[in-house]
């Protein structure tokens, strides 16, 4: 029988939904995405003593007071074995997935109950949903919704929806049939009916429903922290891929205290909520014995609900006031916060050059974010954009079929370790097995097994298509799949008890220092030419984050730094790998400075510790050099301070010293009368820019207007006016003075005052509408690259000759900041830098000038040592 190609058809169908409805996707990892948020924050805010006192509160309403002490226990034992943000972050997502579950299974179920035809068509997906491996949602999750929160919860409706469904339906069918009988005769609405009758009857049932829903959450949460979902599902992925019992008995712990804690809740909701069961609780409370009265009082609902609020108020007001943690050390802010999302194997190297990263990108000003993957779902993360970068690809052998799949939606930022190698190891007690070759005769000396790592890997994948068949070892032996750290406790277990084993290993790692292992031989190159460790990251990465690429392209660790470093991870433990790298940095102090460097960061001016005073001008240049210094300064240990000015107020305010330095100074023509004004206070320190021109400009679709001659008689075209900027400025002084008398317009236009942003308002506006516009300019402007436009000729010279753009500083400048004006006098910037730089604060938007200024730097790695050299 041909065999039928149903999972190729599959896979087409989810590819062509992912390309054809990414908008939908997208929208509802939106929603979902912002309710985890929103929902964690809360949840993750108050300080957890206070937070569990809240919930006992809950408890002691709705059970009594020994189950509300048992629950305040249970979650003080979650904070005491420091997994409290991670309970938080997996109550979160199972109260999402829980809230979207109910809000689509009980209108379902009501819907069965009252549809036969409905029902039966639901019954075999709610089938199909429930016995499909839970696993197996999340592969379409990943591709719709990408790794982490959203594809989690998604599996997480889709896993727990049946019962939810199944239950509700029940519920209402139970509903004694008379009674709606009667109410449908006395002519109630069907409606009323539903509302009245059949759903407070059958609320203990869908009650019930809803309790399932929560716990079929909850346990598919761990499922989803293999996806990247934050919370106590990565905590115990973590460690089963590790084989930490430590860590998997705490985390698992604490998944059964909140299973516990949800489970009696919302069954004693029940109690609350369904008017068969307040009577049911109210006999049961008349039967309590007199001694034991006070284990089942329970407060009211009003006292219950202040009392949350006061505790809620409390532990807001502690979270805003008091906390007093410490962010990780920054030594050069060269991050500003930036998050970086780091994706790992849970292999050695990976965790050990993964956490390195993280304290480095910490230590310069960025908030890097570490999260283990699975290898499959690590290069389907970096493809979509989830994850920016990784440490540990093994190529170009062990994750070459990775490489093939993705590699056009990623960049290799090259290789930081090599050559690596890969091979079957045994004991050297083990006699006569010297190679691959000899290994296939001695099957049953293993007991017809060789131990490997995980499925995913690409050693694995090796072993199975290449390495066995290629020595006939698939005819005798099988290739045991698990784990990294599962490998290597069998290979403590047996080589404790000098028993033959034969693991996967490969080359550099520690076992061989620990154990004394044989690799065995590969004479037929089965394996391959040894590999070596690249880093890859997104497609894009280099160009969103220039320097961060640069420093892990310039990356490299020889085999003694990196093993120490791996020993340093493994003395310091479980879950302290951070730990372990700081204190082999503090043996390798110089590392940080190498593996990470700040061109100049490190060094600091003379005249450290300055506060020069900073005027600029809302034009774009200004505001680009500006804010360009301020970076430059604050780098050299300066303490600048910057503020904007109209060029009347400038021009005063150096003269008084109450600015010190501005470089925007339009000379010899723009800004004449100033300069002429003042200069007895002033000092010129230099142009900084050559050849810029002042003009009036048009759109291109203007048509027979290239001079400004040819703006004579032609005011009905543009409605009697020239739009103007700030009516301070030499420019405009120009205009109005001398120009517009020159060229005989003065009767026949009129200069708008405004301001810089106004007139490029008002030109894109004209611009979009194809209305004829003329508006004042100057050379260089982004806005000649934006619009098509035609800078009017100026053939009588009535704007004067070129300027160049100097900085302009008070008299006292020069002896109060000598280092700053030694930097002043040699700066210069090309016509292609200052519009890359213009550009970029254009892109980074209002208000994020500093963003701008630094993701321009990052792609000029040496403009500070350029610009304010510092002699070593």
């Amino acid at each position: 029988m041909p065999r039928l190609q149903l999972g190729d058809w599959i896979n087409s169908g989810v590819n062509w939904l992912r390309d054809n409805l990414s908008w939908l996707f997208d929208f509802i990892s939106s929603v979902v995405q912002g309710m985890y948020d929103g929902l964690n924050t809360v949840l993750s805010g108050p300080e957890p003593l206070l937070f569990a006192g809240i919930l006992a509160l809950l408890a002691w309403w709705l059970r009594g007071l020994l189950p509300a002490v048992l629950a305040f226990l249970g979650f003080a034992l979650i904070d005491s074995i420091e997994l409290w943000g991670e309970a938080m972050n997996t109550l979160a997502l199972v109260l999402v997935a829980g809230v979207i579950t109910i809000v689509f299974a009980v209108p379902l179920g009501i819907w069965a109950s009252r549809n036969r035809a409905v029902s039966a068509v639901i019954r075999p997906v709610l089938d199909f949903m429930q016995t499909m491996p839970a696993f197996v949602y999340l592969i379409p999750g990943i591709f719709f919704f990408g790794l982490g929160v959203v594809p989690g919860v998604v599996a997480t409706v889709i896993f727990s929806m049946p019962p939810g469904v199944r239950m509700t339906e029940l519920g209402i069918r139970q509903v004694d049939a008379e009674l709606v009988e009667a109410a449908d005769a006395f002519g109630t609405h069907p409606r009323r009916t539903l509302l009245r009758v059949q759903l407070p009857l059958a609320l203990p049932t869908i009650m019930a429903g809803v309790n399932q829903v929560i716990m079929l959450a909850l346990s598919m949460v761990v499922i989803a922290g293999m996806v990247g979902a934050e919370g106590l599902g990565s905590t115990v992925f973590q460690a089963i891929s590790s084989v930490d019992v430590a860590m998997g008995f705490e985390g698992g712990i604490a998944v059964v205290i909140l299973a516990m804690y949800l489970d009696r809740m919302t069954s004693a909701l029940n109690q609350r909520v369904s008017p068969l069961a307040r009577r049911a609780l109210a006999k049961e409370k008349a039967k309590a014995l007199s001694g034991l009265k006070v284990l089942h009082w329970r407060p009211a609902t009003s006292v219950a609900m202040v009392g949350v609020v006061v505790l809620a108020l409390v532990a807001g007001g502690m979270s805003m006031f008091g906390s007093d943690e410490k962010g990780p050390e920054v030594s050069a802010n060269v991050g500003k916060g930036q998050s970086v999302n780091i994706g790992y194997i849970n292999w050695d190297e990976g965790v050990a050059s993964t956490f390195l990263w993280k304290e480095l990108l910490e230590q310069r000003g960025f908030k890097p974010k570490v999260q283990s993957y699975d290898v499959g779902a690590l290069y389907t993360g970096m493809a979509a954009g989830n994850i920016d970068f990784e440490t540990d690809s093994w190529l170009p052998t062990t994750h070459a079929s990775y490489w093939a799949k993705y590699k056009s939606k990623l960049e290799n930022l090259g290789s930081w370790y090599g050559p690596t190698s890969l091979e079957v190891a045994v004991p050297s007690y083990v006699k006569g097995v010297k190679t691959l070759e000899d290994l296939e005769k001695k099957s049953s000396t293993f007991k017809k097994k060789i131990v490997g790592i995980e499925p995913g890997a690409g050693e694995m994948k090796l072993m199975q298509d290449k390495v066995m068949p290629g020595y006939g070892l698939n005819k005798n032996f099988s290739l045991v799949k698990g784990s990294t750290a599962a490998m290597l406790s069998q290979l403590d277990r047996s080589y404790a008890k000098k028993e033959p084993i034969a693991v996967t290993l490969w080359s550099p790692h520690w076992a061989y220092s620990k154990y004394d292992l044989v690799k065995l031989k590969d004479p037929k190159g089965a394996f391959g030419k040894g590999d070596r460790i690249d880093s890859l990251a997104r497609k894009g990465f280099s160009k969103d984050n220039p320097q961060v690429a640069k420093w892990i392209k310039d990356f490299k660790l020889d085999e003694k730094q990196l093993t120490s470093l791996e020993a340093a991870i493994q003395d310091a433990g479980k879950g302290k790998e951070q730990e372990g790298v700081r204190a082999w940095l503090k043996k390798n102090p110089s590392l940080v400075n190498k593996l990470a460097p700040v061109p100049g960061g490190e060094q600091k001016g003379k005249d450290a510790g300055a506060a020069p005073m900073i005027g600029y001008f809302p034009w774009d240049e200004d505001i680009a050099t500006t804010y360009l210094w301020k970076n430059v300064l604050e780098r050299r240990g300066y303490k600048p301070e910057i503020k904007q000015y109209d060029v009347g107020s400038m021009f005063t305010g150096m003269s008084t010293g109450q600015v010190d330095v501005e470089f925007d100074g339009w000379l010899p023509v723009a800004q004449k009368q100033y300069w002429d004004r003042y200069k007895k206070n002033l000092v010129d320190v230099g142009s900084w820019y050559d050849k810029t021109s002042l003009e009036i400009a048009v759109p291109s679709y203007v048509k027979d207007v290239k001079s400004l001659a040819d703006l004579k008689g032609k005011s009905g075209t543009f409605g009697g006016k020239i739009v103007g900027i700030e009516p301070g400025t030499g420019e405009m002084k120009l205009l109005k003075g001398q120009v517009l008398k020159q060229y005989g317009l003065d009767k026949e236009y009129k200069v708008s005052d405004g301001s810089s942003p106004a007139m490029l308002a008002e030109l894109e506006r004209s611009y979009a509408k194809k209305e004829p516009v003329a508006v004042v300019l100057w050379t260089p402007h982004w806005a000649y690259s934006k619009y098509k436009l035609t800078k009017l000729a100026d053939p009588k010279q009535a704007f004067g000759a070129s300027n160049q753009l100097h900085t302009l500083a008070n008299k006292s400048f020069p002896k109060k900041f000598p280092e700053f004006n030694g930097w002043l006098k040699k700066w210069h910037m090309t016509e292609k830098e200052l519009a890359s730089l213009e550009a970029s604060i254009q892109d980074a938007g209002k208000g994020n000038e500093e963003k701008g200024v630094q993701k321009w730097m990052d792609a000029h790695p040496g403009i500070v040592d350029k610009m304010a050299p510092v002699a070593s």
